[in-house]
């Protein structure tokens, strides 16, 4: 998508702080973070939301929660005492970019209900 800022971001076409690369996904730190330790986990491929993935999107799906996520939480420093991982999906769940990613937040105390 053109005009996809996280496409631009994955392109890097717009700089960011990456923590994370591979040939399918990137990950950098959130511009307004939320808690201590905020990453966006993004696919490289434009995806818009959790319901526009298709039965090809599955092995990248995967990858990002059982390969990076928990990868990026070790590294970060957040695995052992917890974190919360955050698909935003339309309107109503607050997702301002139509590009699908994954906050992952760390490094204090996550409340619930969260909002």
């Amino acid at each position: 998508m053109a005009d996809c800022i996280f496409c631009k971001i994955a392109q890097k076409e717009i700089p960011s702080k990456l923590v994370y690369e591979d040939d399918t996904v990137v990950a950098f730190c959130d511009l307004e973070p939320q808690a201590p330790e905020h990453v966006l986990v993004i696919p490289k491929k434009h995806v818009e939301s959790l319901l526009a993935l298709q039965e090809e999107d599955k092995a990248l799906a995967a990858h990002i929660l059982v390969d990076v996520i928990p990868q990026l939480a070790r590294d970060l420093g957040v695995a052992e005492k917890g974190f919360r991982v955050v698909a935003n999906t339309g309107e109503d769940g607050g997702q301002t970019v139509k590009h699908l990613h994954f906050h992952l937040l760390g490094g204090r105390s996550m409340q619930w209900p969260p909002g």
